[in-house]
């Protein structure tokens, strides 16, 4: 929920909290008044709020769904480490858009890995220098190739991981 800051002066302040009193409190009329003003076609022109919704305002979605598939929806969301709405914008993100949808492990995990490979990319390129410079502890040519295949070989485990979470969303996993 959005929130809406306003600086007054004190005097306007005491006015309005009175005025406010017997209508709610300030949060309440103000919400009011606000939709009063909107529905009196006061509304924003039509691109400011296509605009907005390019910038990543988000709607909300109602859909009803039978006990069984209730309970079935909770079973996959407490399997994928999701509460239901991110379980669901997942599977329309990957029907729609082919974007995955990642739990907070999942996508925490992702960033470690992110980490751990800069790291790697880092120390291999140091590595390398080394190697050119001929200087002392400088790894041989035979111990890169290792340590590259190394690293081949833990992209392929992230790139399966991922191909796997894509074929989870699209339902391929039946």
């Amino acid at each position: 929920m959005a929130f809406f800051g306003v600086r007054l002066s004190d005097d306007l302040a005491v006015r309005f909290d009175a005025f406010a009193s017997s209508r709610g409190g300030r949060s309440k009329l103000l919400r009011q008044m606000i939709e009063t003003v909107l529905r009196s076609g006061g509304g924003a022109p039509p691109a400011a709020e296509a605009e907005l919704r390019a910038r990543g305002r988000s709607e909300k979605v109602t859909i009803r769904l039978r006990d069984e598939d209730l309970t079935a929806l909770d079973a996959a969301c407490r399997q994928a480490g999701l509460r239901r709405t991110e379980w669901v914008v997942g599977l329309v993100r990957r029907r729609l858009l082919g974007r995955p949808q990642f739990s907070r492990a999942e996508a925490q995990a992702l960033l470690e890995i992110r980490r751990d490979l800069r790291r790697i990319g880092v120390n291999l390129n140091q590595a390398v220098h080394a190697l050119h410079r001929g200087g002392e502890g400088a790894a041989s040519a035979k111990e890169l190739m290792a340590f590259r295949q190394e690293v081949r070989a833990q992209l392929e485990g992230v790139r399966a991981a991922l191909e796997g979470d894509l074929s989870y969303w699209a339902g391929e996993d039946r």
